[in-house]
């Protein structure tokens, strides 16, 4: 017997990804059916190039390992650009979604990422070195993760304000 020794068309390793990739919360849900319980994963992963592009997903599947693949192919698919200030953030702001309310502070630089799990991962993964945070309202990971998002897609610096409000740089900063 011969064997298939092609080296084309083995498995293709995958190349290393210009993403840090990490899972912020496994999440194990039951459904009782009538030979039993069924259980199922759901995963909530978080991806960044760690220069201000970012994006979260959720994933769900019966395997933890497929949940988490899943979760990371739709993070991927949601990457938007954050505007940064050096190290840390332009301003102030609040990011709401759902009950979930996340508030971040710039931070001089040597402060470090103050902050809880989900926030800081996606600090984290966005490039962020030195920022403030404190979650106000849910702690849930998935309500947090995504006001956090909103929360640094919502940031703008003085060139951007300048261009809608169609002034100069100069003018806003006063």
């Amino acid at each position: 017997m011969a064997y298939n020794n092609d080296r084309n068309n083995r498995r293709r390793e995958e190349e290393p990804s210009e993403f840090s990739e990490k899972v912020v919360s496994l999440n194990r849900v039951s459904k009782t059916v009538k030979g039993g319980r069924v259980m199922k994963f759901s995963a909530l992963c978080v991806v960044g190039d760690g220069k201000g592009r970012v994006g979260y997903g959720l994933g769900k599947a019966n395997e933890v390992s497929e949940a988490i693949r899943k979760g990371l192919e739709d993070a991927k698919k949601n990457i938007v650009t954050i505007t940064l200030s050096g190290t840390t953030i332009p301003h102030e702001v609040i990011g709401e979604f759902g009950a979930g309310r996340v508030l971040m502070k710039p931070a001089p630089e040597g402060t470090g990422v103050i902050a809880g799990g989900a926030v800081r991962a996606v600090a984290e993964a966005a490039g962020i070195k030195d920022i403030r945070t404190k979650c106000l309202r849910s702690n849930n990971p998935n309500n947090v993760v995504a006001a956090t998002m909103q929360g640094l897609r919502s940031l703008r610096n003085v060139e951007q304000v300048a261009k809608i409000r169609g002034k100069s740089p100069a003018e806003i900063l006063g």
